[in-house]
């Protein structure tokens, strides 16, 4: 049976500039953009959630919210500081690391280093040498697989610690809403509710080729969990599957003019990132959200990698030909490379390129 540990740190961001500004202690703040133009939350503190305050909040809602609340900029090093010292937190007791952001990770220390042995007292330890050395608290859960360990985590934030044992994964998924399942977005659970999907108990009745036939690929993994079986491994050596610069405009881009100027930007910035990370990729893929928060994709695929600004600049120019414009605003455009070092085996030279649209 493996031991597996998830462990979030308790409002990142925020928890860390309380740390270091003393004036931030026990006020709402949130970290993002500023409420005067198009400014996301990135983080709020505990303080500012009880108000109603979430990440990924336009920053003028937020503020409606809490009229108190404080915006702070973000300031990354800070953060990639603190994250590289948990990093080392972690590896005193296991290799195997599966890093997800900046601040959360699956361990698995089925085999510890200090043969602890007991999983539930390596998170205790964790969570004490976090709060020792960096004077910050971090959430965990602990079970057999991830996706349990993932969720217990959140369950008693902030510096809580959340243990569910092989003998209640079962029962305990069956009690989780829909909502709580991997891929599961509001469409998915508008779905599953109309045909009477509210639990992982429901999902339980249904029979794999139904799952499957309903949702999709993911539909294999909700029958296994439901039952669970999570055979996931924690990798510690995740492999990049896409590279992407995107922003949000202070005001709505309308003219093709604004959009090529903004995608110029954006592509010299992921051709810099590949340059800099040695990559390159098969596929490009435009992404565009409208100002009624509308959000497509459209993307190409080429038979050789590729990594320079003028191919990916042209080529997002090109997808944007195919993308209604006509009487709509941009809030948002973003650009990413996937398909990394993949080959395509039948490929010959004077091979077309492969064009694909989708919403």
């Amino acid at each position: 049976m493996r031991k597996i540990i998830h462990i979030d740190m308790d409002a990142f961001y925020a928890s860390v500039e309380q740390r270091d500004f003393p004036e931030y202690k026990g006020k709402p703040i949130a970290v993002g953009g500023s409420p005067d133009g198009r400014g996301v939350v990135a983080t709020a503190s505990y303080e500012a959630r009880r108000f109603g305050v979430k990440s990924a909040m336009p920053s003028r809602q937020a503020l409606q919210l809490c009229p108190e609340l404080i915006f702070v900029r973000p300031r990354f090093d800070a953060y990639k500081a603190v994250s590289t010292h948990i990093r080392e937190i972690f590896s005193r007791y296991t290799d195997l690391i599966e890093p997800l952001s900046l601040d959360e990770a699956y361990l698995d220390v089925t085999e510890d280093k200090l043969n602890i042995g007991s999983a539930l007292e390596i998170a205790k330890q964790i969570k004490q040498a976090i709060k020792d050395e960096l004077n910050l608290t971090a959430s965990a859960g602990v079970s057999s697989g991830k996706f349990v360990a993932k969720i217990a985590s959140d369950m008693n934030k902030p510096d809580g610690l959340t243990f569910i044992g092989p003998s209640k994964i079962e029962s305990f998924i069956e009690k989780l809403p829909v909502e709580r399942f991997f891929g599961v977005g509001k469409v998915t659970a508008k779905k599953m509710k109309s045909m009477q999907l509210h639990t992982g108990a429901d999902l339980k009745k249904l029979s794999e080729p139904d799952l499957v036939k309903y949702f999709g690929k993911v539909g294999k993994f909700y029958y296994a969990i439901v039952r669970g079986i999570d055979n996931r491994t924690v990798q510690a050596e995740r492999q990049t599957k896409s590279l992407a610069a995107e922003d949000t405009f202070e005001h709505d881009l309308i003219t093709i003019e604004e959009m090529h100027t903004e995608l110029s930007k954006l592509a010299d910035k992921v051709a810099i990132r590949l340059n800099k990370h040695q990559l390159k990729g098969r596929t490009i893929t435009l992404k565009l959200k409208y100002s009624d928060f509308k959000q497509i994709t459209r993307n190409q695929s080429f038979p050789n990698p590729v990594s320079d600004y003028q191919t990916i600049v042209d080529t997002a120019k090109l997808l944007l030909e195919n993308v209604d414009l006509i009487d709509k605003k941009v809030r948002l455009l973003g650009i990413s490379l996937s398909n990394f070092n993949e080959i395509q085996i039948h490929s010959r030279p004077g091979d077309p390129y492969q064009l694909q649209l989708f919403d």
